[in-house]
């Protein structure tokens, strides 16, 4: 009986639907964890990337490669141990993706400050333009009474609530 093997096609389309598939168990890890906190939501979609993403070679004769969490995943229920390069691909690229995501959010973080501080004095600038209603009722003395007049002379203003 003649031996199936993978030609060079399969080997892409099997890549391809792999690559499909990881990518949309990526875009539903990232709807999963949108409500958390930014500093533990953004670290967890990196393990998962890293996780769903990471390559190992299989056959280095051939040079194919595999999904790193598959075989790992293999190796560990078929008890078969023979391919260590997975578990340190997954160890390798998920410190390279730690180290470069905390050199991002170090420098990122004076940098959303200083962004903050420079927006904030503009908030209080519009805010100060009109009086409110409760300072405009302490200049008159009566909270009951409201004595502004209109262009018109109409004393029946409509004060608006600031949103």
């Amino acid at each position: 009986m003649p031996r199936a093997t993978m030609t060079e096609n399969d080997y892409l389309l099997a890549w391809a639907l792999y690559a499909v598939a990881g990518l949309g168990c990526l875009l539903v890890w990232f709807q999963m964890t949108g409500w958390m906190w930014r500093w533990l939501r953004e670290p967890l979609r990196l393990l998962m990337a890293v996780l769903l993403l990471t390559p190992t070679i299989v056959d280095p004769a051939k040079e194919l490669y595999a999904p790193a969490v598959a075989i790992a995943a293999l190796d560990i229920l078929l008890k078969v141990g023979n391919n260590p390069l997975a578990f340190s691909d997954l160890a390798m690229y998920g410190a390279i993706g730690m180290a470069l995501y905390l050199v991002f959010a170090f420098l990122r973080w004076p940098l959303e400050s200083w962004w903050q501080s420079r927006r904030k004095p503009r908030q209080a600038v519009v805010e100060d333009d009109e009086p409110t209603l409760r300072e405009l009722m302490d200049r008159e003395g009566r909270a009951d009474v409201d004595t502004r007049q209109d262009a018109h002379g109409d004393r029946r203003l409509r004060i608006e609530p600031r949103l």
